[in-house]
């Protein structure tokens, strides 16, 4: 019986987890970036890093490594009219699938996930594929963001037009 109540709760946490990086995809295709910022928790780290191995983000060079304090100062920036970023952001529709749950406990979850960005710019679509990783605090029973990491494909290739959050 207790494996059975175990393996409910956690299907019913990787649900929920799932729903919420949809939801988190959602308001960024609509760049509600105030509310994208309200889903993290205050010691999480947005993370794009360059090498497809790293693991030490602090150690290594990022696309980028936001804490809470550059969370908020990329959305002003993108938010304000006066970056490029701003004044001409591409509009996108994102897709996020084959989710599968690296680790889970009743405080955090882990699940891996595949993206698919398509930006539309000025008449050109470019598209950014990437391999995601959300960990997921559940401990105040709504879900925060702890970290989120885009290991984009192309990532050790000269990139551009990257004026959005990932």
């Amino acid at each position: 019986m207790m494996d059975d109540r175990n393996a409910l709760f956690s299907q019913q946490t990787f649900a929920r987890a799932i729903e919420f990086i949809w939801r988190e995809a959602e308001l960024l295709d609509h760049r509600d970036y105030r509310a994208w910022l309200e889903l993290w928790d205050p010691k999480g780290h947005y993370v794009v890093p360059i090498d497809p191995n790293a693991t030490d983000y602090a150690a290594t060079l990022n696309y980028a490594y936001d804490d809470q304090d550059m969370r908020e100062k990329r959305v002003q920036r993108m938010m304000s009219g006066y970056s490029a970023s701003a004044s001409d952001a591409a509009r996108t529709v994102r897709t996020v699938s084959r989710f599968t749950l690296s680790s889970d406990s009743a405080d955090l979850v882990e699940v891996n996930s595949s993206q698919v960005v398509i930006a539309y710019k000025r008449g050109v679509s470019t598209i950014f594929a990437a391999n995601l990783t959300h960990k997921i605090s559940m401990a105040s029973g709504e879900p925060r963001l702890v970290d989120k990491v885009i290991r984009l494909i192309d990532s050790t290739d000269a990139l551009s037009a990257i004026g959005f959050l990932l």
